[in-house]
């Protein structure tokens, strides 16, 4: 199973925020949208990711307000990216060696999307349950050998 799998079920929709925007608005966005995560863009190109481990980092070492904080000043600058064609055990791997939640889907430098840990552990279960399910019935319909089969020949 590939990134392409997940997005092809995810859907397209992204949010993104521009570094230099106040880390309050972002928060809003992300509180109003149900969303963990906002990609960073600036003139077209990927600068970082926002998450709200990001967010309440900063706000934390900002004396627990937003202030004036701008999203620039708390967003991981790094983030780890994939491809649409990068296989799911991969970025498992990938994910929980960073510990991150959330990974940008990238073709060159177009953003294709944004996984999340979630969708990667949901379409693994998914999988195994449809694997699952194929065994189920590949057993059920097992044909049933008659007496003393074993003991002829197979014709050919």
């Amino acid at each position: 199973m590939k990134v392409s799998d997940i997005l092809r079920v995810k859907g397209s929709t992204l949010f993104t925020v521009q570094p230099d925007q106040p880390l309050s608005e972002a928060a809003s966005t992300m509180a109003e949208r149900d969303i963990g995560s906002l990609v960073v863009m600036e003139h077209g190109d990927l600068v970082g990711m926002l998450t709200f481990r990001e967010v309440i980092q900063g706000t934390v070492r900002n004396g627990g307000s937003f202030g004036t904080l701008l999203v620039r000043s708390v967003m991981d600058d790094h983030p780890l990216t994939c491809t649409p064609d990068t296989e799911i055990d991969e970025v498992r791997r990938m994910m929980l060696n960073r510990h991150a939640r959330y990974m940008p889907v990238m073709t060159q430098k177009t953003l294709m999307g944004v996984i999340s840990f979630y969708d990667v552990a949901k379409a693994v279960v998914d999988g195994q349950d449809f694997e699952n399910r194929m065994l189920k019935a590949y057993i059920r319909d097992w044909p049933v050998e008659e007496e003393g089969a074993a003991e002829r020949p197979a014709l050919l």
